[in-house]
């Protein structure tokens, strides 16, 4: 009972000062004309989003770093490198977004940081990530439990780190297409990691990244409020990159990198068309979709969005507790 308490007070944090960020920033952010700019490509329905504030990854992550500390100066939480790790990929990829997203708005177009400095940037926040990890005695290990296995990857682990987290957060700046599709599933995604990290006991400081991962999930609630159809406001690349990277973190940390991929498979899914329908075209000369990511081609053939979004939410619900069965119960 003490756990669903403990998880129930996480979200209520989360919630509460995710709704009072919003309520101050999203009239800030119209009021500095920090807007979405809605590329032609993505047919007219999107036009009107044009303007649309953006950055409202602030909402949810602002409130995340309150929760935390008030927490902590309540003595309800302790600080452990493991947490450290987690709250430093979550605001060093919410600050590589929050520039992508500075210079889209400053240049009024989609360029952003360029992809060397993106890839250099969260190349240093791997190897910090690495370093910090090994120091405290962190195992460079793949474990695969449903085949009975471990992979001893010794320096490789830090090259599957970067590729976890550059293809996490990449996968949900893919996914944000919609509103509130991305918010949506992280609330899925963040919800069945924290029931997977409370049953890491093995694990220093597991509670504080099960309390992490439920103070966002009631944060991207309050989020979702302003979020969902028709949306107030927009996440950026600000809110997608920091939701990716802290996700996959959480996965590595609890040894669970391959139910990574079921938590977030609608998210793989949405990577997968990107990347077939872009080879299709370059190879072959035709589309294998209408319009990629998957969300599009169902746009493109007529579908509302709000049936996307509540579909897809369905989907990922659905692999979300396929894997809490097999990371928690199996």
């Amino acid at each position: 009972m003490l756990i669903l308490a403990k998880a129930a007070m996480a979200m209520m944090l989360g919630f509460i000062f995710s709704i009072l960020c919003a309520i101050v920033l999203i009239p800030l952010l119209r009021s500095l004309h920090v807007g979405q700019k809605v590329s032609l490509t993505l047919g007219e329905r999107h036009l009107k989003k044009d303007g649309i504030p953006t950055m409202g990854g602030f909402i949810f992550i602002i409130p995340v770093i309150l929760s935390l500390f008030f927490l902590y100066l309540n003595g309800s939480i302790t600080l452990n490198h493991n947490l450290i790790i987690l709250v430093f990929v979550f605001l060093s990829y919410a600050a590589l977004g929050f520039v992508d997203d500075y210079l889209k708005i400053k240049y009024k177009n989609n360029a952003g940081v360029s992809i060397p400095t993106k890839l250099l940037m969260q190349m240093i926040i791997a190897l910090i990530f690495f370093y910090i990890f090994m120091k405290n005695g962190g195992e460079p290990i793949l474990r695969i439990t449903s085949l009975n296995l471990v992979l001893p990857m010794g320096w490789t682990f830090g090259l599957f780190i970067l590729f976890l987290l550059v293809g996490t957060s990449n996968a949900v700046n893919i996914t944000d297409g919609q509103d509130g599709l991305a918010a949506g599933l992280c609330v899925i995604a963040f919800f069945a990691f924290g029931i997977i990290s409370w049953n890491t006991g093995w694990m220093e400081g597991y509670q504080e990244v099960a309390i992490f991962c439920f103070i966002l999930v009631g944060s991207l609630l309050g989020f979702l409020l302003f979020n969902s159809h028709p949306a107030k406001i927009f996440m950026g690349d600000l809110g997608s990159l920091a939701l990716g990277g802290a996700l996959a973190t959480i996965a590595i940390l609890t040894r669970h990198e391959l139910s990574l991929a079921l938590v977030g498979g609608v998210f793989v899914i949405e990577t997968l068309s990107s990347f077939i329908q872009i080879i299709a075209i370059r190879k072959f000369h035709r589309k294998v979709f209408k319009m990629a990511p998957l969300h599009h081609h169902f746009e493109q053939l007529g579908w509302s969005e709000r049936d996307i979004v509540k579909l897809f939410w369905v989907v990922g619900l659905i692999l979300a507790m396929a894997a809490i069965t097999y990371g928690v119960w199996i």
